[in-house]
């Protein structure tokens, strides 16, 4: 008796299932190992991975309270214990709190008069390539300033001249990079550049009142009128401010019309 176009297609789907069975069947039994090994070590892996990031979470905030109860008994007056924790911080392998506890170290050792070992520890700093640009640049800047006495004008003006031709952005520290190569140039009776340098600091928004001060006055002494040049920035902008609500005021009154 011939099947029926149902009763054909369902025995076609039972075959096929049948051999999809046998299929797994023998695959399992060839792999099946293999496959539980892999399923496991994936686990394993991942289960790994949460942990580590765990134990990094911990570690960051165990170095964060070191960090802190070292910098308390900098405020203490605690020198020998501050300088003896902040050892331990920058004897780590996390580039952040290392570079941090060397500059405080640094900065100890300034406050002492010792510029070598002042400088010797920033240094650890700039060359540091595991840290941001950013913060090795400060640490080059603070290391010059410490060595300023000891090292000739010419390598003063050669560190810092990366600082001062960035652009786009312009380096965070030019205003520090320009003083110490204006500093330089002064030394080697290069007073027109010394002179130009200087004006431009004094012109910089955002600094602090006494470089602004300082900048002011040795541009004027060494015949750059920064104050004048400073006036003429100043009656600009306020120029420019009181056009703005002038212009506001007659935008509006044309839309009362």
């Amino acid at each position: 008796m011939a099947l029926s176009p149902t009763n054909n297609a369902a025995l076609l789907q039972e075959v096929d299932e049948a051999v999809r069975r046998d299929r797994l069947d023998s695959i399992w039994k060839s792999y099946g190992r293999l496959i539980v090994a892999a399923v496991v070590a994936a686990l394993l892996a991942f289960g790994g991975y949460l942990f580590w990031q765990h134990r990094q979470n911990e570690a960051r905030g165990e170095r964060a309270e070191a960090l802190v109860a070292a910098l308390d008994k900098v405020d203490a007056n605690q020198p020998r214990t501050a300088t003896a924790e902040l050892e331990k911080i920058a004897a780590g392998d996390d580039a952040a709190y290392r570079s941090i506890a060397l500059i405080q170290q640094a900065n100890m050792q300034a406050e002492k008069g010792d510029m070598k070992a002042a400088a010797a520890l920033v240094a650890k700093v700039a060359a540091d390539q595991d840290i941001d640009p950013a913060l090795r640049n400060m640490a080059l800047v603070r290391q010059t300033a410490f060595e300023l006495g000891t090292i000739k004008p010419e390598t003063v003006i050669a560190r810092m001249k990366p600082l001062l031709d960035a652009k786009d952005p312009a380096s965070p520290w030019f205003a520090s990079a320009a003083e110490l190569t204006a500093i330089a140039h002064y030394k080697l009776g290069q007073f027109d550049q010394a002179g130009a340098l200087y004006g431009r600091i004094a012109k910089l928004p955002d600094i602090p009142k006494s470089l602004q001060s300082r900048s002011v006055q040795m541009a004027g002494m060494l015949g750059v009128d920064a104050v004048e040049d400073r006036a003429d920035d100043s009656a600009a902008k306020d120029q420019k401010g009181e056009a703005a609500p002038q212009a506001a005021a007659a935008a509006q009154s044309q839309e009362a019309q």
